[in-house]
């Protein structure tokens, strides 16, 4: 599929599915990349985020209320 003809397919869908279908596309990627393995950038980048938030727990918001900011 084109590039073009995926915009047009996408814009001809309503928020909510474009939401879940981001959210699909993002696990799949997730499955794929936890099969292959971190790389030592990403690794890197995970002890990187691990400081950030021991160093300021609060500001966590839960994915839950996040998800739920974004239903209309």
């Amino acid at each position: 599929m084109r590039n073009s003809d995926l915009q047009l397919a996408l814009s001809s869908l309503g928020i909510e599915e474009r939401i879940e279908l981001a959210v699909k596309l993002w696990d799949s990627i997730a499955l794929d990349a936890e099969s292959q393995g971190l790389g030592e950038r990403e690794q890197r980048e995970i002890v990187l985020r691990r400081a950030e938030h021991r160093t300021d727990v609060q500001a966590v918001v839960p994915w839950s209320q996040v998800k739920a900011s974004l239903k209309p």
